[in-house]
């Protein structure tokens, strides 16, 4: 692959067109602006990333997620910019805007993810594939759809729908953002038919054609056409690295707020990740304070500026691999041993400690089945649109979800777009009007 084709301005659903305006922004700021204004960008901080919505302690949700990812990704982004832009100093790349372009796709990364956390997730799929839409198989699959893409639902892939599709009474392109940031978001860039046992594809059957159009012009290397599958675009792997790196140590720093973790064990966790003269100088700072959380902070800062160097320096040394389609790991994976050692510890105590704890595993069994309840009533009522009850119903359903399809598979795929874009609290709302638990005043 080639750097001069991966970086690209031209719009998804506006190729034809060419702003002759002079912007003050690139356009992957445009990009980043876009995503900061739109209504599914603002409907992030009311979901749920590990812990549940704050009550007196707040912590993370999507939305501050999004935004913590964005700017290590941007700065990654910067520090590969400079190498490449020394390496190549005669090629015609702009390598200047690699920084903007990994801010916007990481600030879309987590777009198509349902309310309740990575259990809505699961929610969704297990309904398909365990519960009562189970019936829908061989419907959908005589029309032709592709029934992994509900059974293994991805909020990756869903991501690229929300920014793709055209929504009703919505412009063709749906968000019309670049050709790079939305490959930069494509973590997986295989359909749902080589997703295997795990949960992870990177495109529905409906915006395969899409993503395919956006592969082909920026040149990514394909590995199959049927099923499809790509090579990584190389900016993936920065928006990745970024990701893993804030959601590891923020869920670390999340459960010392809310008192999961000791002081001590938080602390010497943090600790792990430097050695020698660099870890006498970071106790010597950290001692300077006396507030706890101002040296968790501290600590946690200090291993964000640190993991942000090492991931830049992995993708550069191993950019050769990138761009030949042959790097089959993680930047994270790639860091120096004292790093990369520290990183599984943390890894390891959240597992074990953190997404195990009773506050993380009853938003996960409330997410369940306030999911799959909703799934139920909405894809009884598509499926029987004239019922009375069902006509009432699908009239609470945004108009930009096109209920009345004539195919069911696109029928259900709008069901799981309003399902799925629901933050937490109005999904627990709709869920209590309909059961009539929330009755309102009359």
């Amino acid at each position: 692959m080639k750097w001069t084709k991966l970086l690209s301005t031209k719009r998804f659903g506006m190729e034809h067109y060419h702003d002759q305006r002079n912007h003050d922004r690139t356009e992957y700021q445009r990009d980043y602006d876009r995503l900061i204004f739109s209504s599914p960008f603002r409907r992030l901080q009311n979901k749920t990333q590990v812990f549940p919505l704050p009550g007196s302690v707040f912590v993370h949700n999507r939305l501050t997620h999004s935004l913590e990812v964005a700017s290590v990704g941007r700065s990654i982004g910067n520090y590969v910019s400079k190498k490449l832009t020394k390496k190549y100093s005669d090629g015609d790349a702009h390598f200047e805007e690699i920084g903007d372009i990994v801010a916007a796709a990481c600030l879309a990364h987590d777009l198509g993810n349902p309310p309740f956390g990575h259990s809505g997730e699961k929610a969704i799929g297990t309904f398909f594939s365990e519960g009562k839409g189970q019936t829908l198989k061989e419907e959908v699959e005589k029309e032709g759809g592709r029934w992994r893409d509900f059974t293994h639902f991805e909020g990756n892939a869903n991501a690229i729908r929300l920014l793709t599709h055209q929504f009703v009474g919505r412009r063709s392109g749906g968000f019309v953002m670049t050709y790079s940031t939305l490959a930069s978001i494509v973590k997986y860039p295989y359909s749902s038919e080589l997703s295997g046992d795990k949960q992870k594809f990177g495109f529905f059957a409906s915006e395969e054609n899409s993503y395919k159009k956006i592969a082909d012009d920026l040149e990514i290397l394909k590995l199959n056409e049927s099923p499809l599958k790509y090579v990584r675009y190389p900016l993936v792997y920065l928006v990745e690295a970024a990701d893993d790196i804030c959601y590891q140590i923020m869920d670390i720093e999340d459960a010392h707020k809310l008192n999961l973790l000791t002081t001590d064990k938080t602390i010497a966790l943090f600790l792990e990740f430097f050695e020698g003269d660099r870890l006498a100088s970071v106790k010597r700072t950290m001692d300077l304070v006396d507030d706890v959380n101002e040296k968790i902070g501290y600590l946690r800062s200090s291993i964000i500026g640190l993991l942000v160097r090492e991931c830049a320096e992995a993708f550069m040394l191993n950019e050769e691999d990138i761009l030949n389609g042959t790097f089959q790991d993680t930047l994270i994976n790639c860091v120096s041993e004292t790093t990369r050692e520290a990183y599984a510890q943390c890894s390891q105590f959240a597992i074990s400690n953190i997404y195990k704890s009773k506050e993380v595993l009853d938003i996960e069994l409330a997410g369940y089945h306030i999911i799959g309840f909703l799934l139920e009533r909405f894809i009884d009522a598509i499926q029987n649109p004239s019922h009375a009850y069902s006509t009432i119903l699908l009239n609470r359903v945004p108009k930009q979800y096109n209920m009345h399809a004539t195919k069911i598979t696109e029928r259900i795929q709008s069901v799981i777009d309003f399902v799925s874009g629901m933050t937490d609290v109005y999904a627990l709302d709709l869920y209590r009007k309909i059961t009539g638990m929330d009755v309102p005043l009359l």
